[in-house]
């Protein structure tokens, strides 16, 4: 079982900390997520009861491929990802050279997670269409393999026409790729084309078990299994390595923890006024009960 620690809604100034700690705790992937702006949405927010965002204003969401260098450059072990990284809200080329640069970089520590978006200001903003955004995707995905292999190459599909070009540095090997989701859209390009799923939501056991069977159902129409894809889940209940087991016998591969929201009392009277201490702090914690127990 592999442990992400889910760093969203972190300040910018605590990543690097916090990859570190990730890298000496044993953790398996710092992941990030992906906003340009803020502003008052047209678009609901998909998965609030409300159609408000869990976030505000003055939440940082920092470039995730500036800050997965910069985690990079001070850590050894532990593994990048975006949960998720809204690609279809950019030109491809941006998301090819930012991946493929990372990836070298970070020596090949980088999972691309990717979504389509549900917010479409941000679309509106960087010129790409939001009701095209799937199929752009679909297309997407198989061109930035392409590109990522180094060498001249050439695509001439209906939303992206190029080549024959090479871009440059490439990974030295492939990156895997995520999606993030859950929704039938979702699922079925996981099924597809990925290498991986990422929940991007916390999921109660009755409703991972129900995922976990959507997943298998239409892995199986592409000949695959749940053997076949790496699963990322958030499970809503109490962390312990009994539970981890349970979902890994299961095919669960991983799970996002944010140790920091379950603070004790204890610890938040130790370290409360320090948001970064006691994030730290619950890391351990987590890693010592949990990790080191897997």
């Amino acid at each position: 079982m592999e442990f992400w620690l889910g760093a969203s809604f972190a300040d910018t100034h605590e990543y690097l900390s916090l990859a570190r700690a990730a890298d000496r705790l044993g953790y398996s992937a710092v992941a990030v997520s992906d906003h340009i702006f803020y502003t008052d949405y047209d678009a609901p927010y998909p998965y609030s009861d409300t159609g408000a965002p869990p976030y505000k204003p003055d939440t940082h969401w920092p470039d995730v491929w500036v800050t997965i260098g910069a985690m990079a450059a001070v850590t050894e072990r532990v593994r990048f990802a975006t949960n998720v990284y809204i690609a279809p809200a950019r030109d491809l080329f941006t998301v090819a050279k930012s991946v493929s640069t990372a990836a070298v970089l970070s020596g090949d520590r980088v999972n691309l997670g990717l979504g389509v978006g549900w917010c479409k200001d941000e679309f509106l903003q960087t010129g790409q269409d939001f009701h095209t955004r799937g199929r752009r995707l679909d297309e997407m995905i198989p061109a930035l393999r392409e590109l990522w292999k180094g060498g001249m190459t050439e695509h001439h599909g209906t939303f992206y026409d190029y080549g024959p070009l090479s871009i440059t540095p490439v990974p030295g090997k492939p990156v895997p790729i995520f999606i993030g989701g859950d929704s039938d859209a979702a699922l079925r390009r996981t099924a597809r084309v990925a290498d991986g799923w990422i929940g991007n939501r916390i999921y109660t056991e009755e409703q991972l078990e129900d995922l976990l069977a959507r997943l298998a159902a239409l892995l199986a129409e592409h000949g695959r299994t749940l053997d076949d894809l790496e699963v990322i889940a958030p499970i809503a209940a109490m962390p312990s390595a009994g539970l981890y087991r349970k979902w890994a016998d299961r095919g669960v591969t991983g799970t996002l923890a944010a140790p920091w929201w379950l603070a004790s009392a204890e610890e938040k009277a130790a370290h409360g006024g320090d948001p970064l201490a006691l994030k730290l702090a619950t890391m351990e914690r987590f890693a010592a009960e949990v990790i080191d127990k897997m």
